[in-house]
């Protein structure tokens, strides 16, 4: 059952996201906020169709550490479902992206339309800077910079892998960080187009507030995430033990009354 409500999902998942990126072509001449609106609204269609296909919902713990305005936001990143999941929890975020996502038709320009701040990986420092320069203009309009400090997914359980682009941009911007730990990789694995049911936990943590030098601010940092992901993990992976086994009775019943 899980492997083809997963097929199904992925084959809606998709023709959504044909649908979205073919409506939102009127929205190119309109202003950055209507963009932003369509993607919060993809974001939201994409939850409710794992919800209903997968039986996978989610638990958000942890909104009222979200101070209003200008923010740097820290958030795990385990799989592809974070990057329009997260959207809905702030009122304009821009997230942090590789350039090479907006040479994509239709999606790259929605993403330069919204405001999205692209690196390019191969310049070094000069794309940190860069980086910095065009975060602090959004964040002079109020806006929310969310950023995958690992730069990459890493599956449940890796080692941590965090890069020096977050702590600059924390020591460049001088506004909160709010840490962000969650479990998705268990329901949305990298690589698998497999989608387990159960619950996604997403745990927003206390922010950390402007002044830490570098090293101490990426220390809390990881600790922060990697401490609470850890546990969300775990408790995740209980929960599919857990399900799994009561599945296994049920059928087991079943057979018995047959």
């Amino acid at each position: 059952m899980t492997v083809f409500r997963s097929v199904l999902f992925t084959a809606a998942f998709y023709t959504v996201l044909v649908v979205y990126l073919v409506v939102a072509l009127p929205a190119l001449l309109l202003s950055q906020r209507v963009m932003v609106g369509i993607a919060k609204s993809w974001g939201r269609t994409s939850l409710w169709l794992l919800r209903v296909i997968c039986h996978i919902d989610v638990e958000w713990r942890g909104l009222d550490r979200i101070p209003s305005g200008a923010l740097l936001v820290a958030a795990k990143h385990q799989s592809a479902w974070e990057t329009f999941a997260l959207l809905s929890l702030f009122d304009d975020p821009a997230f942090v992206l590789k350039r090479e996502l907006m040479w994509l038709p239709l999606f790259g320009w929605y993403t330069w339309k919204a405001g999205m701040i692209p690196v390019d990986r191969s310049a070094g420092r000069g794309a940190l800077v860069a980086m910095a320069r065009a975060a602090r203009a959004l964040l002079d309009r109020g806006r929310q910079i969310i950023i995958f400090p690992e730069g990459t997914r890493q599956a449940p359980g890796a080692p941590p892998d965090y890069k020096p682009g977050i702590a600059l941009l924390y020591a460049e911007l001088g506004v909160p960080c709010l840490p962000i730990a969650l479990n998705s990789g268990l329901h949305w694995p990298r690589r698998s187009f497999l989608r387990p049911p159960g619950t996604i936990v997403v745990e927003v943590l206390d922010p950390i507030p402007p002044g830490l030098p570098r090293r101490a601010f990426l220390e809390h940092l990881q600790e922060s995430i990697e401490t609470a992901t850890a546990r969300l993990v775990a408790e995740g992976e209980a929960a599919l033990v857990a399900g799994r086994l009561g599945r296994r009775q049920v059928d087991g019943a079943s057979l018995g009354r047959s």
